[in-house]
């Protein structure tokens, strides 16, 4: 990684937040929501809502990425 988490704001269901990724993440997560055909909001909001009470969005998101970079 080259650098420090990058904050971007989200809308997830009608909420703004905030989520903080490396460029290398944010790149790969746009990437894949394009392939997919899918908006970037409506794809952090069904991991969203998928992911345990104690596991923070970004976490969430970086292991998305991965999982789908694996799978490959």
């Amino acid at each position: 990684m080259k650098g420090r988490p990058v904050k971007h704001s989200l809308t997830l269901n009608g909420h703004r937040t905030s989520v903080s990724l490396e460029d290398e993440f944010w790149r790969a997560f746009r990437r894949y929501a394009d392939e997919d055909g899918r908006a970037i909001n409506a794809l952090a909001a069904e991991i969203d809502a998928t992911r345990a009470p104690d596991v923070g969005l970004a976490s969430a998101i970086r292991v998305w990425v991965l999982e789908r970079a694996l799978t490959r």
